[in-house]
């Protein structure tokens, strides 16, 4: 087997931060040994060996990598796909390891306690978030989900597979979302090359809902019930498959999350074994930390964002913020800051 990588090298000479970054997961997960060639397209020319591969396989995305094998070749997009099927080191659970100085506290089975997770907080206090993803997956793997919705999971997403390890992400459509989101849910699966589970509320529940309060009942007696069918429901259905979930809340999105922890049980949805073990990567960052990461890994983003829309749900129930506006002033503007919340992090 003969595996090339194409890296590609921008106008301007500068090197391509995909690429970079595909090479670094590669070198931490003891795998770029296993590259036997690196051929480069540059923009400027072409005719670069690396430029005429690209318009041979009709490939347009940076880095791909081709492995051939006798006389059969595959093209890959995205680095995770290539390790997961082709390179000898598996991307299976592996076993724990020290991350950043912090050594990985174990859960003694498969039911997390109150003392793992005070534990884990307490090791992981001066931990940057990626550490606490590279732990997570490190002892989950596949059976940890990232819950996607919005800029701070795609971040989440973005660390998790800078790891080079495995795990699974879900998202909830509601039904109601903007026509941008979804466009920018497929972006985020193309760029990462991760598959993305979507969840669908109950079709009985939501009809008779409708049937009998119409499609915008909660302008009038508030958002919980619609929530509680479209996502909450969703959610429990979504997490019975796991041991383990990520969320990308922050302590200052809201004043219902200010005590977010790293770590915590999360005893209000059953996992295969019960309990779920929860990890909140992002609490301590700010919404300047989660931007600043996402320019600088290139990150895809939900193009509302550039329409004055900070944080993103259901579209009758999300506007685009105000000037000086706190972020989640837009979500559910009609009720009590204290209430802003879908029931997906506060449900008993």
């Amino acid at each position: 087997m003969h595996v090339t990588m194409i890296k590609k090298e921008l106008a301007d000479g500068s090197p391509c931060k995909k690429c970079l970054q595909a090479e670094e997961i590669l070198r931490r997960r003891g795998l770029w040994e296993q590259i036997d060639e690196v051929i480069f397209a540059k923009e400027a020319d072409p005719a670069s060996p690396g430029m005429k591969l690209a318009a041979a396989h009709r490939v347009e995305l940076a880095p791909f990598f081709l492995v051939k094998e006798g006389e059969r070749e595959v093209v890959y997009t995205s680095v995770i796909e290539l390790m997961r099927e082709q390179l000898a080191s598996p991307m299976s659970v592996a076993p724990p390891r020290p991350t950043n100085g912090h050594a990985a506290p174990q859960p003694s089975d498969d039911h997390p306690s109150e003392q793992d997770v005070a534990e884990l907080n307490q090791r992981f206090a001066t931990a940057e978030p990626v550490a606490v993803v590279d732990w997570v997956l490190s002892r989950y793997g596949e059976s940890a989900a990232i819950a996607f919705s919005g800029a701070e999971d795609v971040a989440v997403i973005d660390m998790a597979a800078s790891t080079g390890r495995r795990f699974s992400v879900f998202t909830l459509d509601t039904g109601r979302l903007h026509p941008e989101t979804y466009r920018f849910i497929d972006r985020v699966r193309t760029h990462y090359g991760v598959k993305i589970e979507l969840m669908f509320p109950d079709r009985v529940a939501v009809e008779e809902l409708v049937r009998k309060k119409g499609l915008f009942s909660f302008y009038d007696d508030g958002h919980n019930e619609c929530c509680g069918m479209r996502k909450v429901e969703p959610l429990h259905r979504a997490l019975g498959g796991f041991r383990a979930w990520l969320s990308g809340q922050r302590r200052d999105q809201s004043p219902t999350r200010t005590n977010v922890e790293l770590f915590e049980l999360d005893r209000a949805h059953r996992g295969v074994t019960g309990p779920l073990l929860k990890a909140n990567p992002l609490a301590r960052t700010t919404l300047g930390d989660v931007w600043n990461y996402l320019r600088d890994r290139q990150a895809p983003t939900n193009e509302l964002h550039d329409r004055g829309y900070v944080s993103i749900g259901c579209e009758p129930c999300t506007r685009a913020s105000r000037p000086g506006e706190h972020e989640r002033a837009s979500r559910w503007w009609w009720e009590e800051a204290t209430k802003r919340e879908c029931g997906l992090h506060t449900a008993k």
